[in-house]
């Protein structure tokens, strides 16, 4: 059934949906949206209203994450409909967060990309303030995940310095450490973003721990190579760096 108007659902309406399918599938999306933020406050990688989340609907659609509200409080309408340069499509009382211009950075970057989640996990944010890149080649599954994960330069949050700061990184990572404030993932699905940043702050946190123990053992370059030569056969997606080791 095509609606020639819009779609009525508390307090709102849903301006963008064509079909009765469609509303359904941005309602689920918007869930899925929600889910994530409760995970990401669960897992103590946000606080207070830290942290965002967006997923590209269509060529000219995202679904994003409010500024001002608790991850641990999120409800899908409380997600907000905007275009690729940050306009808020369907009214709502909410508004989206400054660090939006970083979600959409990315998706301008990288037509691959179809989730973005920053998030500030304190391990992995730690190193990102004392400035260690996470290069350590120490474990299977960060390196099929991850590679290498850089740190961009700082840049005054909400402004257009932090963007900017991602672009020498973007072409070949899904992953970047960003000085002194967090942490960004994308993914080729929601889910597929989310699990990227589980698996720095694990990453992080182990490599971490073998350091008090008194040092890290890494791989060797064969080893290396194997695990890199898993991406293809598990058909993985995104971007990654293949082997490269940062100045300390």
């Amino acid at each position: 059934m095509f609606l020639e108007q819009a779609i009525v659902v508390p307090d709102r309406l849903l301006l963008i949906a064509k079909t009765i399918g469609e509303f359904m599938n941005f309602l689920e999306q918007k869930q899925a949206i929600c889910d994530i933020g409760h995970k990401l406050w669960q897992l103590n990688f946000v606080a207070a209203n830290d942290g965002n989340i967006s997923l590209k609907v269509s060529d000219n659609v995202l679904l994003a994450t409010p500024t001002g509200i608790s991850k641990s409080e999120l409800v899908p309408e409380m997600i907000l409909e905007t275009d690729m340069q940050g306009n808020v499509i369907t009214p709502s009382k909410y508004s989206p967060s400054s660090e939006l211009k970083m979600h959409l950075r990315c998706y301008q970057a990288r037509e691959d990309v179809v989730s973005v989640v920053h998030a500030h996990p304190p391990i992995a944010t730690g190193f990102a303030i004392a400035n260690i890149p996470l290069d350590f080649y120490t474990m299977p599954e960060a390196i099929l995940a991850l590679g290498n994960v850089p740190i961009a330069p700082y840049g005054t949050p909400s402004t257009c310095e932090v963007p900017d700061s991602l672009m020498e990184f973007l072409p070949e990572h899904d992953v970047i450490l960003l000085q002194n404030h967090g942490a960004i993932s994308l993914g080729s699905s929601l889910k597929n973003a989310y699990y990227k940043m589980e698996t720095l702050e694990h990453y992080a946190k182990t490599t971490f721990i073998a350091l008090k123990l008194g040092g890290v053992k890494e791989l060797n370059q064969k080893q290396i190579k194997d695990c890199l030569a898993l991406r293809e056969k598990y058909n993985m997606t995104g971007k990654h760096p293949g082997y490269k080791k940062f100045e300390k």
